[in-house]
């Protein structure tokens, strides 16, 4: 018998008229396994046509059980004595010469929809056409287009009929940490408290792995808007919904406020996860790069702990598997990693969403994204005008000007930046002193900078919390460089453009001063030109959502399905898991030639698929 082919008939048999039926598990009656999906305490039995209706009364009688009804022509309701399980009373009337076939009584339920009233701008989950907006300050920001095409959505409404509690499936964050006081997710985040982590108690819901303690509150909020597309609780009438109403999240913080980290911190953070049972991990995080070898080994070793790993494709708009493109993680190899790109709100591929035939798998929405936030956000933003302390050696040195289109306020060095050429052999430094950001959790500073200095020179940013220049320190903290960025004098051009994130939350309680410092030898080159300077401040909060968009909202869509799959299989393993995302999303043609399966990640297919489980010996009556 083709075992494939006979389990693939009797899904076909469990779809009548399109309803998916409640059952978890594709195997014969002797394994059954007990579930909510079925009444408890009865079968349904199908008795051969030569049975009279007195025959199949002693036929039920002689198992130990009664007739509770006849159902059609044939079927009849049978009750089971208190000793017999469904599974067992199955396996039974399967093995009677004079019966057809017999099975559980399945339960079915109306169409779930959650109550949280913010549901109506999830078009990730129900896509009705609708206009998404955005409905906070921060970081985010409205994707265009901004309304899409009725129907092109992941189809969970109907899944969540079946499941909607992944909660026995521990799903690590491994991100900028995870707001674990958040009012839609604070009843959905893992229970640490009897585990303890370099001897502390994880009190607080999972690790920090860039300060080294046990509290991995999000001082971003990238990580926590992560966490609300997996599992914002559904239906408690608050904000938003997760692809999981349930689900059991495990906060891991490997990213600092300005949402960089470190292989080291990263591969620990896999680790960990691994250690203390997580069977998914949603990493939306990425950079380009030589391949890194113990990164690689963290993402091998979850693999050899059947651990599915989700991660996000970038949003550089490249094809990650062309030479110099690569996107880590993305482009690791293990069959355990699923890589996913973005989609808009007409399933088109987003503007910003890398591929790669290779090394992308699948595509989920991505854009206008509304989930759960950290807090809420401000921006403080410098013109230059004042406040600043020039220093210099040679030259005309720091002055401010504007670049652009239209013009924005800059400090230039030299004053003719662009047309002209710097002094030689300078060390020109500004720097201000701002006073402290109170009431607020983190601060990022963010600049932008044209930099053109030849190999004997160097610029760099740096701050300090002790007033004074920057660079008087020894050494200076670094924002960025010290750098030269031409080797022979070049025009500027956006080849070099700069753009600068650092978290200088020590900020917070101290007056902080910001420098720049241009160091010039004994060949020309046109200088600098540093511009854009604000702050954005984060206040924690337990109730606020934000919109954004990103190949970083795709993966936990697909996280989210991992973990619905695994709570609904839970003999299923990761590449069980793994296929049945993969091959049983729905074809778009936006995927088509950018990813390796053409698909974009569909829940009732995936829950649906057959493939032969991995985990299990099936039997086939």
């Amino acid at each position: 018998m083709n075992l494939k082919k006979t389990l693939r008939q009797i899904c076909a048999m469990l779809f009548l008229g399109g309803i998916f039926l409640a059952f978890s598990g594709f195997v014969s009656a002797a394994t059954i396994a007990p579930s909510a999906h079925y009444v408890p305490g009865e079968v349904l039995v199908k008795f051969k046509p030569a049975m009279a209706a007195q025959d199949r009364a002693a036929a039920v009688t002689t198992m130990g059980n009664t007739v509770r009804a006849d159902v059609t022509t044939h079927w009849v309701r049978v009750a089971l004595g208190a000793d017999q399980t469904v599974a067992q009373a199955v396996s039974a009337y399967k093995s009677d010469p004079d019966v057809e076939y017999a099975q559980p009584n399945y339960i079915y339920h109306a169409v779930a929809v959650p109550n949280d009233p913010q549901f109506g701008s999830l078009w990730a989950f129900k896509n009705t056409g609708q206009a998404v907006t955005s409905i906070t300050q921060g970081e985010g920001g409205i994707y265009s287009p901004n309304q899409g095409t009725p129907g092109d959505d992941m189809d969970i409404e109907p899944a969540w009929s079946h499941i909607t509690d992944c909660s026995s499936v521990v799903v690590a964050v491994i991100d900028t940490g995870v707001n674990y006081n958040q009012e839609d997710l604070a009843a959905n985040m893992w229970n640490g408290s009897g585990v303890s982590y370099n001897g502390v108690s994880l009190v607080n819901h999972g690790y920090n792995f860039v300060d080294n303690n046990n509290d991995p509150m999000d001082l971003n909020g990238h990580g926590t808007h992560v966490a609300g597309i997996i599992g914002a609780a559904g239906n408690n009438n608050k904000g938003t919904t997760g692809v999981c109403w349930k689900a059991n999240i495990m906060a891991v913080r490997v990213l600092d406020a300005a949402g960089s980290g470190t292989t080291a911190n990263i591969v620990q953070g896999v680790d960990f996860a691994v250690a203390n049972g997580a069977k998914v991990i949603n990493m939306s995080l990425g950079g380009a790069g030589p391949f890194d070898q113990l990164f690689n080994d963290a993402i091998a070793n979850a693999q050899n702990s059947d651990v599915v790993v989700v991660v996000a494709a970038g949003n550089d708009d490249v094809n990650n598997d062309t030479s110099g493109n690569a996107h880590y993680p993305c482009d690791f190899s293990q069959p355990n990693l699923i890589c996913v790109a973005a989609l808009d709100q007409n399933f088109a591929l987003a503007r910003f969403s890398d591929w790669g035939p290779i090394s992308v798998d699948v595509g989920a929405p991505g854009t206008n994204i509304l989930s759960t936030y950290a807090g809420s956000n401000a921006q403080i933003s410098d013109s230059f005008s004042s406040g600043w302390t020039e220093t210099k050696t040679t030259g005309s040195g720091w002055t401010v000007g504007a670049v652009g289109t239209p013009p924005v306020p800059a400090l230039l060095d030299p004053s003719s930046w662009s047309s002209g050429t710097y002094a030689l052999n300078t060390d020109d430094r500004a720097y201000k002193t701002f006073s402290p950001f109170s009431g607020v959790n983190s601060v990022v500073l963010n600049a932008s900078l044209y930099a053109n200095v030849t190999q004997d020179g160097s610029i760099a940013l740096a701050y300090s919390t002790s007033g004074g220049d920057p660079f008087s320190l020894s050494p200076p903290n670094y924002l960025w460089g010290p750098y030269y960025t031409d080797t022979t004098p070049t025009p500027p051009s956006t080849s070099s453009l700069v753009s600068v994130s650092a978290d200088i939350s020590s900020c917070i309680s101290a007056s902080c001063t910001v420098g720049i410092q241009m160091v010039t030898g004994s060949t020309a080159d046109y200088g600098a030109a540093f511009y854009n300077l604000n702050f954005q401040t984060l206040a924690l909060n337990t109730n606020s959502y934000n919109t954004l968009n990103g190949t970083s909202m795709a993966t936990p869509e697909v996280a989210g399905l991992a973990a619905m799959l695994r709570a609904y299989n839970p003999q299923d393993t990761f590449a069980d898991v793994v296929n049945a995302i993969k091959n049983g999303g729905r074809t778009v043609p936006s995927l088509v030639g950018t990813t390796s399966t053409g698909n974009a990640i569909d829940v009732m297919k995936s829950l649906a698929y057959i493939n032969t489980p991995t985990g299990l010996s099936v039997t086939v009556h």
